[in-house]
């Protein structure tokens, strides 16, 4: 806690203001530096058990990043931490959570490819939640705790905003903690909502938390906390009991000056010759009829509870979603469905979600700035670098983004600068129509007074503005009229004196409409995507997709020759199809963590080699055993080599790996520069064992691909495994030991291929060092003919199998339909890109 030397006087606390309860978190003389920036600067901050402790600062003042190091998920360069009274030195985001404390992060730490009870379980410890038996109950508990009626099922990729922030809400409370941060919980949020989320605050200090609540609005903490700490450029400038001081006060603090009037005056009419945009019978999925008609020179808002067509309709405006209906601007009509288009005609969107639509993190601020624009400063499509820096740093001046220059990187920026960096791309488009959405989540009050007047500005220039908004008193201020949603209709319009907050609340809460169906829309675009839909809603529906190919594939060949189907034929398919399936399951490890390892086809040429030398004609058991154990020794060092680069070394997995497929091949060349080395017939026959026309390795890869399957689904090493894949970052922060499971994956990967190799063994009988190399294709062929997604997170073990089974069945196919060998790559080359084109447009229909 601040000490009254660092308080201005009257924010001083009362003598009497001290608590005696316990402290939760105690933080003493803690300092953060990224590089040469000083996040936090010698802080010491107390948050006690049973109330609720506000932090206050604008986006940059470093609350974020002192609640980082608190959860574990920032390392602190000195200073100290206790939690619950227990000091720690180095702190962990898993050790964090078995001390109690447990985090809600502004921007949800959910992980998208899993669904909503899979990051439930995975974030919450096996000892504080039910079993896998009983879990959808447990998880449908946990989220009718915090008012989400998301089904379990649901992949969080096709879950908002708003329910994934109660989604995080629901992993953290489902602790128990003992201490509670919470950073913006309400950005996303309506009032009905904001009111569960704060019952459940309530609740959980009324059991002895300490609750540490960021946030950028007054009026909740006014709500809410007992006791207000306000930071400003790494430091704590002050803290006091709320009760003691005024909104001036936390507000001089929070901006190091005195704050005037947070929205700029309205305007005095709409603008003749503007823009003009004429809405009529528009209607999608979640909202129907909406007619509605505006032009430039005035801000129109959108009000409504979360889920009651708002959002859509905006989107849909972008081109983003599917509707009907007619849309014109300036007289000319915008095509649905299409953002493209939607672009070209002048409008611009702008998305709540900044991290994932709206910025480009990896870009610079210019870049962030122009990328909308870049035809405006091209001349034959070489773009005037010069002319479009003059641009956008004028616009770095204008909008008062605070980056050192408009180089650096926009990832680096505040959550408000950032804002302003999105919005400078309206501007420097000179859009017509300017869609925003939820234009000041997350920002602090100084950039939210700022965000107001670009908006007005934008206004005043002629362009029309449309802007959803859940902060009712946003809309009051700065709106000139209200549409106000209800079930996917607009049930009232306000205008002039009549956009208050009162008139907005009234006619959200009061609306009698009942939601209609669009069914015409419905049936015209249902059957065209619901097959889409259905591929991407589950991992599983490729392989019936496989299974049905490789059936119509036999019916085929045996049609055209009859020897296709005889026992010999499919032995030799089933085998080759295990080999192949082994060194896949292996790559789909890599696979699901959003690697790739090109190594394995060398690795089964090194394999070869190495069993060359022990399993010979005559070799006893001894010496075939160390043979084996060599052969899966050296894998796993292949492995733990791969993912330590990859992980550790920070090398991509494509550059790890071809250096060391380079090597392997190397060594096995040295070891064997020309085939040699018998292997017994008797390892061979063993090997090859068969019952019936079925081979045993066969049944063996089934059996696997089955139990790897379960585990990938019902274990924590599977959900863990797809976790890093479908987001590392916030893996980690649900205490996932990402680095671990990097490198664990990479030495399956490896081991899984060496005992493809063992199979190559008694296939050839020889150690051959050129042997192998296809099986670097072939493995990555049968991961995506499999469903799985190269991006991480996506696939199924039994998709794989089936995906090597076809391309060992075309390999076999095309001998027999009289097709050359080049038919065998066309053929494989062409269900690869289709698998690829399908799936990827299945699963960006489904959201």
């Amino acid at each position: 806690m601040a000490t009254v030397e660092q308080l201005q006087p009257d924010m001083a606390p009362p003598a009497d203001a001290v608590s005696d309860a316990p402290l939760g978190l105690r933080m003493q003389g803690v300092w953060k530096r990224f590089g040469n920036v000083v996040a936090v600067k010698d802080i010491s901050f107390d948050a006690r058990c049973g109330e609720v402790h506000a932090l206050l600062g604008e986006n940059g003042a470093g609350k974020s990043t002192l609640m980082g190091i608190a959860s574990g998920n920032l390392s602190f360069d000195q200073g100290s931490i206790e939690i619950c009274g227990q000091t720690v030195d180095r702190l962990s985001a898993a050790q964090a959570q078995r001390l109690g404390l447990a985090i809600v992060h502004q921007h949800p730490a959910v992980l998208p490819d899993l669904t909503v009870a899979e990051n439930l379980l995975l974030a919450v410890p096996a000892a504080l939640r039910t079993d896998y038996a009983n879990a959808n109950d447990w998880v449908v508990a946990q989220l009718h705790r915090v008012g989400s009626a998301v089904h379990p099922k649901t992949r969080l990729c096709d879950v908002d905003i708003a329910q994934s922030q109660l989604i995080e809400l629901a992993k953290a409370l489902a602790i128990d903690p003992k201490i509670l941060i919470l950073d913006e919980p309400t950005a996303a949020l309506t009032a009905d909502l904001v009111d569960i989320l704060f019952r459940n605050v309530r609740q959980a200090a009324a059991r002895g938390a300490a609750v540490i609540y960021i946030s950028h609005r007054l009026q909740e903490i006014r709500q809410i906390a007992d006791t207000v700490t306000v930071m400003r450029d790494g430091e704590v400038k002050g803290s006091a009991p709320v009760r003691d001081v005024s909104d001036d006060q936390i507000l001089n603090l929070i901006v190091g000056r005195t704050v005037t009037k947070q929205f700029p005056p309205k305007s005095s009419g709409v603008m003749s010759g503007a823009s003009v945009l004429e809405v009529k019978g528009l209607s999608g999925a979640d909202f129907v009829d909406i007619n509605m008609s505006a032009r430039g020179g005035e801000i129109v808002g959108i009000a409504g509870i979360t889920g009651n067509g708002q959002s859509d309709f905006l989107r849909s405006l972008a081109g983003l979603g599917n509707a009907r209906g007619a849309v014109t601007l300036d007289g000319k009509t915008v095509p649905l469905g299409n953002p493209g288009a939607a672009r070209s005609a002048g409008i611009i969107y702008l998305s709540p979600d900044r991290q994932h639509e709206g910025l480009f993190p990896s870009l610079s601020v210019r870049e962030n700035g122009t990328i909308s624009a870049l035809s405006r400063f091209a001349n034959f499509g070489v773009v005037d670098r010069s002319l479009e820096r003059r641009q956008m740093e004028a616009q770095r001046v204008d909008l008062n983004i605070r980056a050192a220059s408009i180089e650096q990187n926009v990832a680096t920026l505040s959550g408000g600068n950032q804002q302003k960096t999105i919005l400078s791309r309206a501007l420097l488009a000179q859009a017509s129509l300017v869609l925003a959405e939820e234009p000041t989540a997350g920002v602090d009050v100084g950039a939210r007074a700022e965000i107001y007047r670009i908006l007005r500005d934008v206004a005043s220039r002629g362009t029309l503005v449309v802007i959803v908004s859940s902060d009712i008193v946003e809309l009051e201020g700065l709106c000139d009229r209200v549409l106000v949603f209800s079930r996917g209709h607009v049930v009232g319009e306000l205008s002039g004196q009549d956009v208050n907050e009162a008139n907005i609340g009234r006619t959200m809460i009061t609306a009698t409409t009942h939601r209609k169906t669009d069914q015409q829309g419905r049936d015209r675009s249902g059957t065209t995507r619901s097959w889409l839909r259905m591929v991407a809603a589950g991992d599983y529906v490729p392989s019936f997709v496989l299974a049905g190919l490789i059936v119509l594939l036999g019916l085929v060949a045996s049609g055209h020759n009859i020897r296709f189907v005889s026992g010999f034929n499919i032995e030799k398919i089933l085998f080759l199809s295990a080999a192949l399936a082994f060194v896949s399951f292996g790559q789909m490890c890599a696979v699901f963590t959003g690697r790739i390892d090109l190594s394995v086809g060398p690795l089964i040429g090194l394999s070869l080699v190495i069993a060359s030398f022990f399993l010979n004609e005559g070799a006893g058991m001894g010496t075939i055993i160390v043979g084996v154990l060599a052969v899966f020794g050296v894998a796993a060092l292949v492995g733990l080599t791969n993912g330590t680069l990859v992980r550790f070394g920070n090398f991509t997995s494509v550059a790890a790996t071809l250096g060391v497929y380079i090597i392997i091949q190397g060594i096995s060349v040295l070891l064997r520069p020309y085939p040699d080395g018998a292997i017994s017939a008797t390892v061979m026959d063993t090997i090859k064992a068969t019952i019936g026309s079925i081979p045993v390795v066969f049944i063996v890869a089934l059996v696997l691909a089955i139990i790897l399957e379960v585990g990938l689904r019902y274990s924590r090493w599977g959900m863990s495994l797809r976790a890093v894949g479908s987001n590392e970052k916030a893996a980690a922060h649900i205490g996932v030991r990402t680095g671990w499971t990097v490198v664990g994956a990479f030495i399956a990967c490896s081991l899984l291929t060496a005992l493809g190799g063992m199979m190559v063994v008694a296939q050839l009988g020889i150690g051959d060092p050129n042997q192998g190399i296809e099986y670097t294709l072939g493995s990555i062929a049968a991961v995506v003919l499999g469903g799985a997604s190269l991006f991480g997170g996506r696939g199924s073990f039994m998709g794989v199998l089936l995906g090597a089974v076809l391309i060992q069945e075309v390999n076999s196919s095309m001998v027999f339909l009289g097709l050359s060998q080049a038919w065998q790559y066309w053929f494989i080359g062409l269900l690869t890109l289709i698998a690829v084109a399908v799936y990827s447009q299945a699963r960006s229909a489904s959201h």
